[in-house]
């Protein structure tokens, strides 16, 4: 007897599923499909993530405990090891693409007044890639070095909640700033670059678009100081100068003045040099501003740690790519929620109550108010007494 709703169905309740058929319709996904759908594949895969499944098996075995269950959880489908490879290996990753790009828009609405640790108005990215190793003999379409694959994940990430923007997941021999071309530049934004993206021809262009862009200064960079400005020596400024590239390359790439500044990180006996189009904000905000890139590196730490993005449940590409989007998809559906429910919790800590409680069929809301941070004293009169039987 079906009583209530489990968390897994509850949670996909979030999920915008006329979105999701649109998506689908777009790329024809379930034409000729006769009983494993897409909707069945993405339910699955976000199960998976979810619940940390270790392969498609380890899957099909979970999923088949509880058959009763599976119809009210919202799958059709019958579930099996070779549907869900068949589907992974044919089904067009661009569809989940598609959705998860829904969602992101829905999580950024949501997060849009939320803090990133610096005072500013306008809209701020951080781009930069995460690589993930994997074996030649299984990827080769992935050939990273000579023994060697990889793929690389590509993000775009918006300060203001942590939500990836866009991501292109490529081969890890693709170099990181032919990626750059690929972005949609939001006029009045500022991008936050690694120096490993200093391609100034790029850089002119993000100029051009009426965006804005700090990055940090290579050590071999020429210049010549046209104007400066005063700083506060005891905020960690050193200089505030307005420089023009003196390179025969550089000058012709990027012809426009750029703001050079110096800054000095007492805490970390570090020195940085970097570099921006922006003339308006004060000198120590752009250097907490490249500060705030950081949320980058923390983003592709979490999703490497709590998602299944380490090994994949397919070899080919079309395989790899839907896993990843699945996995986006998940983590994004999971900031919804924070937001939707105000939880008071990190997503790693509702990510792992949703995991343990994925079955349960009682209101989602009571799973996460039920949670107690504080650890239980233990109670004296339910301990056994070795000597006293």
């Amino acid at each position: 007897m079906n009583t209530g709703r489990t968390i897994f169905a509850q949670l996909m309740d979030l999920l915008p599923l006329a979105a999701f058929r649109r998506c689908v319709d777009r790329y024809r996904g379930d034409y000729k499909v006769q009983s494993f759908s897409c909707l069945d594949q993405f339910l699955c895969l976000a199960f998976a993530q979810l619940t940390y499944r270790e392969s498609l098996r380890d899957l099909e075995t979970c999923l088949r405990a509880h058959p009763r269950q599976l119809y009210h959880m919202g799958f059709r489908g019958g579930i099996s090891r070779n549907n869900l490879a068949h589907a992974n290996l044919q089904r067009d990753w661009r569809i989940y693409a598609d959705f998860a790009r829904v969602l992101i828009a829905r999580a950024r609405a949501l997060y849009q007044d939320e803090p990133f640790g610096v005072e500013l108005d306008q809209t701020v990215y951080a781009f930069d890639s995460t690589t993930i190793d994997l074996c030649l003999s299984l990827f080769p379409w992935a050939q990273f070095r000579r023994h060697k694959s990889a793929v690389k994940l590509h993000t775009l990430l918006d300060l203001r909640g942590s939500i990836p923007t866009a991501i292109y997941v490529t081969g890890g021999q693709v170099n990181d700033v032919r990626v750059l071309d690929q972005l949609a530049l939001e006029a009045g934004a500022f991008y936050l670059l690694d120096r490993g993206y200093i391609d100034y021809r790029r850089l002119y262009l993000i100029t051009q678009a009426l965006a804005f862009f700090v990055t940090r200064a290579e050590s071999n960079t020429r210049y010549r100081r046209c104007t400066w400005r005063w700083v506060d020596r005891s905020t960690g400024l050193r200089s505030d100068q307005t420089i023009r590239l003196t390179g025969p390359k550089s000058s012709r790439r990027y012809p426009a003045p750029l703001r050079r500044i110096h800054y000095f990180d007492a805490e970390k006996d570090l020195r940085l040099i970097f570099l921006s189009n922006n003339f308006q904000l004060e000198a120590l905000t752009i250097a907490q501003l490249y500060r705030a890139r950081w949320q980058v590196e923390l983003f592709f730490r979490w999703i490497k740690q709590h998602l299944r993005l380490r090994s994949f449940y397919g070899t080919s590409e079309n395989a790899v790519k839907t896993q990843v989007w699945v996995a986006i998809s998940v983590y994004v559906l999971v900031a919804i929620l924070k937001k939707q429910l105000r939880l008071d919790l990190s997503l790693h800590k509702i990510l792992q109550i949703l995991s343990v409680t994925i079955f349960e069929k009682s209101p989602i809301s009571l799973v996460f108010s039920e949670y107690n941070e504080r650890i239980p004293e233990p109670d004296p009169y339910i301990q056994l007494d070795l000597f006293n039987l």
